[in-house]
């Protein structure tokens, strides 16, 4: 029950097939030339000889990508915070220490993450998805654990070390059976006029009566937060142009306008969960940018305008559904 209030924490306890849960930590060096994305997970389908923990690792820099399957007794998790291991590894909310030696994979090192920015959140709506955690028969759930936040330490890739000192870090996690039938993700830390960060989750969500088009889209800028989400009645509009999106979305007198630039080369193809089995596919980008515009039409008022660097962008399952 305690999972609910602090979705941050592991949900499988009691779970032993038809789940996954997965932990999404990205991370940009200081000149936005070297990036990762390490994302530790857990799998159990509907056959036990298929339950496995893994690690997937993509590598913007290179554009390559690495899935890592490890014996289903390598995964260890905390009950009381944040911190799960496979192998040797670990992974918490401030620190990732890495031991991959995996084929032709070697990253060792150790990062620090500081000035952490959350997702504001309360016991009625907890974590980034709010009310909808306590709802037990949701397929997929989403958790924002960190916005924004610096990096210390570094790291050594295949024999290359790598600083990532002054860089940034994002953490995000998904839980649940399946991912959302269809779904896209945009997410930047990487801006250069201001201290900001925007991330954009954008699903079909299968419900009782209906199906609908769910969002959570947090923007901070400095000290101040925003959040666009299906629960606080925000209005949105998606338009796509092949890999690339244009999407506006209004809230009483805030207005946000997201636009992705992508590279069709660098889109890498990921594994995702199917009930609990990961068979399912995603394309990924770590290579993306995209333009920003938040403005308050009130007052006729440019709040603040850039273009994010270092940009993920993700897309799933037929997601031009999202666009009808």
């Amino acid at each position: 029950m305690k999972e609910n209030f602090n979705p941050n924490l592991y949900h499988g306890k009691h779970k032993s097939k038809n789940f996954f849960e997965g932990w999404y930590f990205k991370i940009v060096d200081k000149k936005n030339d070297y990036k990762l994305a390490i994302i530790p997970g857990v799998s159990y389908g509907n056959d036990k000889s298929d339950h496995h923990c893994f690690i997937q690792v993509i590598n913007g820099k290179e554009s390559n990508f690495n899935y890592l399957s490890y014996n289903i007794n390598d995964f260890k998790y905390n009950n009381s915070k944040f911190r799960v291991c496979i192998n040797s590894n670990i992974f918490t909310l401030r620190s990732m220490n890495l031991s991959i030696a995996y084929n032709n994979l070697n990253i060792h090192g150790n990062l620090i993450f500081k000035n952490l920015v959350k997702w504001p959140d309360s016991i009625i709506n907890p974590g980034s998805m709010g009310f909808y955690n306590y709802l037990k028969f949701m397929e997929c759930y989403s958790q924002v654990c960190v916005l924004n936040g610096s990096i210390v330490g570094d790291l050594n890739i295949n024999g290359v070390n790598i600083d990532f000192t002054g860089g940034k870090i994002y953490i995000e996690k998904n839980w649940g059976k399946s991912f959302p039938k269809s779904w896209l993700w945009i997410q930047s830390n990487s801006f250069k006029s201001r201290k900001a960060s925007v991330s954009c989750s954008i699903g079909t969500i299968p419900f009782p009566i209906k199906n609908f088009t769910g969002f959570l889209i947090g923007v901070t800028l400095e000290n101040d937060f925003y959040s666009f989400t299906t629960i606080n009645h925000s209005k949105i509009n998606i338009q796509h142009f092949g890999d690339d999106i244009s999407l506006t979305v209004t809230k009483k007198n805030l207005k946000l306008t997201l636009k992705t630039f992508t590279n069709q080369k660098d889109f890498l193809v990921l594994k995702a969960p199917n009930k609990g089995s990961m068979k399912s596919t995603v394309k990924e980008t770590i290579n993306g940018q995209v333009y920003i515009l938040l403005e308050d039409t009130k007052l006729n008022k440019k709040i603040f305008e850039d273009i994010g660097l270092s940009a993920g962008i993700e897309y799933g399952g037929n997601f031009s559904e999202l666009f009808k």
